[in-house]
């Protein structure tokens, strides 16, 4: 068993204007929960698929994924992404690790917690058992005018004062085996 952070994760540090949450699901998620191979840190890295339901009145989407069963004190953070627009619901597969996607009004990612921008995948330590990966997401009245840089406690004031509604998706992953 991990030994877990001692902090919650962003989502229930957030309250939202309304109730109904925000459907997120991702086809690379299968159905015990277990987020597939290849978006893990210990195979290709790569971003999964998301997709959500829409927000009325949301202008913007922001995602967050963290894993509360680091052994450390804060949640690990493998991604942050905001400034998603509004129409596209959701966000695809493989989203490059840069600062800044499709200028000129672009999508920014912050930095993770390997200290590079983009996302990180799971990598749980080997013998600390299932990690859970809380996919969050924010539906936001406003554009986020912040920079890249922006740590996630800059962000999660931000996230209190402007979001609509809020869901999340929680995967799993654990340190492969040696065979």
């Amino acid at each position: 068993m991990p030994a877990h952070s001692g902090e919650t994760i962003t989502i229930f540090k957030v309250e939202p204007r309304e109730e109904s949450g925000i459907v997120v699901m991702s086809p690379s998620q299968e159905t015990d929960g277990h987020l597939a191979d290849r978006h893990s840190a210990y195979h290709d890295n790569v971003s999964p698929p998301l997709t959500w339901t829409n927000v009325e009145g949301a202008e913007t989407y922001a995602v967050i994924v963290e894993d509360p069963d680091a052994p450390r004190e804060q949640p690990f953070v493998h991604w942050m992404i905001w400034n998603i627009p509004a129409e596209a619901g959701g966000l695809p597969e493989g989203v490059p690790p840069a600062e800044y996607i499709d200028p000129p009004h672009p999508i920014i990612q912050g930095r993770n917690d390997t200290g590079k921008y983009g996302w990180y995948g799971p990598r749980p330590p080997a013998g600390t058992g299932v990690h859970r990966y809380y996919f969050q997401v924010f539906a936001l009245d406003q554009h986020v005018e912040v920079e890249p840089e922006t740590p996630l406690v800059e962000l999660l004031n931000i996230l209190k004062g402007h979001t609509i509604a809020q869901g999340e998706m929680m995967a799993t992953y654990e340190a492969p085996t040696r065979q």
